[in-house]
């Protein structure tokens, strides 16, 4: 009797990447890439339609970013099972990407056998994670560095942090366009963001979250 095809999602805004990725996978025994997507919208609706086994995500691009879109999936399709190929490493990152239901966490430099046992291991149902992210995380707690806002808000991006800090600190949205040389169209969808993820209603309810979290001094 056969194996049963490991079917997979691949999720990444960089096309000569995604390319390369698909036909690492597609190219093992048994494996299916079923679709590709350039953007977290693309990735949940693509998720929803083909239920894959396994969706291989990145985390920055555009329209919702891999975290949100991660929890998107998770939330409505628990099954599937997805792993974070990325190539940012910080803490914020890492642990929002768990928070939000990943069950692998990878960096881009990984080599293909990494990124294999990877794919093959979070369809298994295990979790794993790349050695460097592994070590991260084993710091991390080691520390017992004290709650800073990232493990707070483990949800927002390291952009949006900056955001909801100057949030907090009595900051417009125009003036948070000219400090992060941002246009206002891209403030305002960050300022929505936040306000989605924080599940506040108005900027009065994210200046306390924030501030009872140290921001904005």
């Amino acid at each position: 009797m056969s194996e049963p095809v490991v079917r997979i999602l691949v999720a990444d805004d960089h096309p000569l990447y995604r390319r390369g990725l698909t036909t690492l996978l597609s190219a093992q025994e048994n494996w299916e890439v079923v679709g590709e997507e350039a953007d977290g919208i693309g990735a949940v609706t693509a998720a929803h339609a083909q239920q894959p086994d396994v969706v291989v995500m990145d985390l920055r691009m555009p329209g919702i970013d891999g975290i949100e879109a991660t929890r998107r999936i998770v939330s409505t399709s628990p099954h599937v099972a997805v792993l974070v190929l990325t190539m940012y490493d910080d803490d914020g990152s890492v642990f929002s990407a768990m928070r939000a239901g990943a069950r692998g966490y990878l960096l881009k430099g990984a080599d293909q056998a990494e990124i294999l046992r990877a794919v093959a291991a979070v369809a298994g149902g295990e979790a794993i994670f790349g050695a460097a992210v592994a070590t991260r995380i084993i710091e991390f707690f080691a520390a017992g560095r004290p709650r800073g806002t990232e493990v707070v808000f483990p949800q927002l991006t390291a952009r949006e942090h900056e955001v909801l800090d100057l949030i907090a600190g009595g900051r417009s949205n125009a003036d948070l366009a000219e400090i992060l040389v941002l246009s206002p169209k891209t403030v305002r969808n960050h300022v929505s963001n936040i306000f989605t993820k924080l599940q506040v209603a108005d900027r009065a309810q994210a200046i306390v979250l924030a501030r009872d979290a140290g921001l904005g001094r």
